[in-house]
């Protein structure tokens, strides 16, 4: 069955990659940018590309209305984008902190919010959120990335169980290292000291943490709620 989809952070990385997945199903799909323009294979492929800054509300609030008069309501939100201010706690300014909790863990918070009404009248829904191997290993120098992507558990975990009778379902990926520009900025030397501790040694590629996010969002995965899924190669196996 065609769901439409809205992926946010959708014009690289894992949102590219998840895009991309859920076009080639035969999904309509929506995907928000800030800074990046959104590739021309997905506008090409009749994906909807809607420029916004999610830490600011108001502009979330402009996303459903486009949506909709494109596609319908959503009923499958990935909500992908994020981003950090990496520093040590002592050095770490407010707005360092408010930037990264807004970004990465409030829009969440008004995503769903703005997504809900329509998924609870239909009486089906995925809500996806995409957390961090660092919510649950900790890293120094990111208090506030780990901060943001930890509480997004919680938050996943007790909606699931508000909404579970309206099925629609609730769940948390947890990527560890992947393949993109967040990874690749931290520099070669860095890089290579995390591969070293991934037991499969090696960083996922956007596509791997794509794949799980379709299965969650698939037909296949309508009893899974609640579920804080790692795919992470192995790192944080037992936390």
């Amino acid at each position: 069955m065609t769901r439409t989809v809205l992926v946010t952070g959708g014009a690289k990385g894992v949102g590219y990659a998840t895009a991309s997945m859920f076009i080639k199903a035969g999904h309509k799909v929506a995907v928000t940018y800030r800074n990046n323009d959104v590739p021309a294979d997905l506008v090409h492929n009749g994906a909807l590309a809607i420029k916004c800054d999610i830490s600011d509300s108001s502009q979330i609030a402009n996303i459903f209305p486009q949506v909709e008069e494109a596609f319908g309501p959503v009923e499958i939100l990935v909500a992908n984008a994020g981003m950090t201010k990496d520093t040590l706690m002592l050095r770490m300014s407010e707005n360092s902190w408010n930037e990264v909790i807004q970004t990465n863990l409030t829009s969440a918070y008004h995503l769903t919010k703005l997504a809900l009404p329509k998924m609870v009248k239909g009486h089906w829904g995925r809500l996806i959120y995409i957390s961090s191997v660092v919510a649950q290993m900790g890293v120094a120098g990111q208090v506030n990335y780990g901060a943001s992507k930890a509480v997004l558990i919680g938050l996943a975990r007790s909606l699931a169980r508000e909404i579970a009778s309206r099925s629609i379902t609730v769940n948390v990926i947890v990527p560890g290292a992947i393949d993109t520009d967040m990874l690749n900025v931290l520099g070669q030397e860095k890089v290579n000291l995390m591969i070293n501790q991934i037991p499969m040694q090696r960083a996922a590629a956007p596509e791997e943490i794509a794949a799980a996010i379709e299965f969650l969002a698939s037909e296949q995965a309508s009893y899974i709620t609640g579920v804080v899924l790692p795919v992470d190669g192995g790192l944080a196996m037992g936390f």
